[in-house]
């Protein structure tokens, strides 16, 4: 059993959480449960791997790890029931890159890139700064505060779209998509000769009953027009070890993407990279299922505690990941309220909706990934500038 309950002190490790606190929330006093990593630690198994390679004490340069695909293929197998063979695999120097990488390779600039908004943000960042146009096609809040996608106005929508950029499970909502709501997806962007980028980084904390379907098992059309990325990095809690790969089944794409990575050298690994992933895929299943029931008791105390202390803010359950978008709407108060009741009054530093796009204006993003002390200390906080 891991002690998932253990408070660790995180300041002056460079991480992202307190490192940039100053420069975005212009203070250093806030509680942050913001960026999507864990406050757990790395599995043990995964840094003794690690630790017993620095302990060659010669880094040199390195050859794929000879188990490295090998890994991934039967992750995915036993985990997804999803089959993918080893030449369809190619590493990628992390999931927004190889986002970036997608659109320089297949689209040209003013070319149409869409995405689900509200949406992770790097995604429209990033076409927007390769100088793509976003079409943003806004997802259906339904009276279950849960999203859905409108068919109709996405075959609209899409027209002229070169790329979409899929969430799949969805972040921030939390959504795992259904099996036949990804098939429609891929009928409608096969009919309009769109490339799907698949991005399936929180597929493996999905959690109990959801299942994650991958984008390119749906049907065949799915797996001929789709790009998947995934990665351990979420699940085991290593983003600071940039470890991504993509699995391309279509031969035309899979070879004119890594022609594209091949000339810059950008599809090799490095030694720790393809270590963990061996490791994480190897050795995690034990430790997976306890984080991910630590998880799922963590937003199951969230949903208590709201319903029982502040009913106006009504969480959106996730199906999948440790992040909950919360519905502040019926506060009743302007966006720039909210902001200044969570930052300036409840000391709390989490991730704005409105960063997700105007969607999102209204909501917050609370990361549970952390132990459950901390989670009420921040609710507790919330409560309190709430009552004041």
């Amino acid at each position: 059993m891991y002690n998932f309950d253990e408070v660790i002190d995180r300041k002056n490790s460079d991480c992202l959480k307190y490192g940039v606190l100053e420069e975005r929330w212009h203070r250093t006093d806030l509680l942050p449960l913001w960026v999507a990593d864990m406050d757990f630690r790395t599995p043990d198994f995964v840094i003794k791997a690690l630790r017993n390679r620095l302990d060659h004490e010669i880094l040199g340069y390195t050859a794929t790890h000879p188990q490295w695909r090998a890994s991934i293929i039967d992750w995915l197998k036993k985990r997804h029931n999803y089959e993918v063979a080893h030449r369809e695999i190619t590493f990628i120097p992390g999931i927004v890159r190889g986002i970036a990488f997608v659109l320089q390779a297949f689209t040209q600039k003013d070319d149409k890139v869409m995405v689900f908004a509200p949406v992770y943000h790097p995604f429209f960042i990033v076409a927007g700064n390769n100088k793509r146009t976003v079409v943003r096609h806004e997802l259906v809040l339904g009276e279950d505060n849960r999203y859905y996608i409108d068919f109709d106005k996405l075959a609209q929508d899409i027209k002229g779209v070169k790329v979409l950029i899929l969430s799949n499970p969805h972040n921030p909502g939390g959504r795992v998509w259904t099996q036949g709501e990804l098939e429609k997806i891929a009928h409608i962007c096969k009919e309009n000769g769109v490339l799907v980028i698949s991005d399936e980084i929180h597929a493996d904390l999905t959690l109990a009953p959801h299942k994650h379907i991958p984008f390119a098992t749906v049907s065949d059309e799915a797996r001929e027009i789709s790009i998947t990325f995934g990665s351990p990095s979420k699940a085991f809690n290593t983003p600071g070890i940039v470890t991504s790969y993509s699995i391309i089944h279509n031969t035309a794409i899979r070879n004119e993407y890594k022609a594209y990575l091949q000339a810059s050298e950008l599809d090799e690994g490095n030694m720790f990279a393809q270590l963990v992933t061996v490791t994480a895929y190897t050795q995690g299943a034990q430790w997976l299922e306890e984080v991910k029931q630590y998880i799922q008791d963590n937003i199951n105390f969230v949903v208590s505690y709201l319903e029982e202390n502040i009913p106006q803010i009504k969480p959106m359950v996730p199906e999948a990941s440790y992040l909950i978008y919360l519905n502040c709407r019926d506060l009743g108060i302007s966006h720039e309220q909210l902001l200044d009741l969570f930052i300036d009054k409840a000391h709390l530093a989490l991730d704005d909706g409105s960063k997700f796009g105007p969607e999102g204006k209204g909501f917050m993003r609370l990361n549970v990934g952390t132990p459950r002390a901390i989670l009420k200390q921040a609710l507790d906080q919330l409560k309190e500038a709430i009552e004041r």
